[in-house]
């Protein structure tokens, strides 16, 4: 039978083990001790939820994306998840980048937007903050006009493909909310 006790184990204590087949104890060694006088480095968690600020380094690199596969909060609405599309990011720094393109939105118009975006923090891949800039195409906002908007951001990067995820805020009665997926591709770096 085996009688190792957690207090025994953590303490580092020398425990003898009775085999079953032989009953012969198999001896179990003790830690080797660490003099005092050696430092011993501390160990840097690195899990999936350790934030870093990413540093701003030059950077030359064009992305061609797809439009958007969104998930809307008001799912009652009848609303178009499907927004093919076609944009572009050219990335200049690893913390911003550029964007333009159009889109069939969620209230079946063609949008078109132009913006930068900025994001700073990292967890594990990704990439998080926001993206700010002109939209149009939605009927309930400025009559389809061109108007100003900051839409939380994360995305992620592997090699040459890549994706972002928008967080839209609802607006009430002029703009729904959703969970945005698009997905892109670098072609020149």
């Amino acid at each position: 039978m085996i009688k190792i006790t957690l207090f025994s184990a953590l303490l580092g204590l020398t425990v003898s083990t009775p085999i079953l087949a032989d009953e012969n104890p198999v001896p179990v060694p003790a830690p080797v001790p660490v003099p005092a006088s050696v430092p011993v480095p501390a160990a840097e968690p690195k899990t999936l939820w350790d934030m870093n600020l990413i540093d701003s380094t030059p950077v030359n690199e064009v992305w061609v994306d797809s439009g958007f596969a969104s998930y809307h909060f008001d799912r009652d609405k009848g609303l178009n998840g499907n927004n093919y599309g076609l944009g572009a990011e050219y990335r200049y720094s690893t913390v911003s980048a550029l964007t333009a393109g159009r889109f069939y939105n969620s209230n079946r118009e063609f949008s078109d937007y132009l913006g930068v975006y900025y994001q700073p923090l990292q967890i594990g891949p990704f990439r998080i903050g926001a993206v700010a800039g002109g939209f149009n195409g939605y009927p309930n906002m400025k009559n389809g006009g061109w108007f100003l908007a900051a839409v939380p951001m994360i995305g992620a990067e592997w090699g040459r493909f890549g994706i972002n995820l928008a967080i839209v805020p609802t607006l009430q009665n002029r703009l729904y909310g959703a969970v945005s997926l698009q997905v892109k591709v670098k072609v020149w770096d």
